[in-house]
């Protein structure tokens, strides 16, 4: 019986974590759609792609925990965006990762300093 109640409670996890990929309310000036600001800046490693298993380790991620999480878990990006000033007197740094089954679609970490900051997607038009 018990084990019936946490497969139950596993699963409603899951869909929640779903739900939360489709929204991400907590950086409304991060926005949802992709700006000019989101070009490229420079591009780190070509070949980077995020796949469904990084992406769920990434979002078990709390924000608030040192860039070295984000890094454990992917290497490098695939480029680095401009950097952006989500609030007063904080710089944020910002890496993209387009993903391994829709490479339309990218997964921006947010860093403030050493500190990761949040994350977004991308949806990106015939790039």
């Amino acid at each position: 019986m018990k084990r019936h109640v946490l497969k139950l409670l596993t699963a409603g996890g899951a869909l929640l974590l779903a739900l939360s990929l489709l929204i991400d309310l907590r950086l409304p000036s991060f926005g949802t759609r992709r700006s000019e600001g989101e070009a490229c800046q420079e591009v780190v490693q070509e070949r980077a792609k995020l796949s469904r298993s990084q992406l769920a380790k990434l979002l078990t991620i709390s924000e608030g925990n040192k860039k070295q999480q984000i890094r454990e878990v992917v290497k490098e990006p695939y480029c680095k965006l401009t950097d952006l000033q989500v609030r007063v007197g904080a710089i944020a740094q910002r890496e993209a990762y387009p993903l391994e089954f829709d490479p339309q679609t990218w997964f921006i970490v947010l860093y403030e300093g050493d500190q990761y900051a949040g994350y977004r997607f991308s949806f990106r038009q015939g790039s």
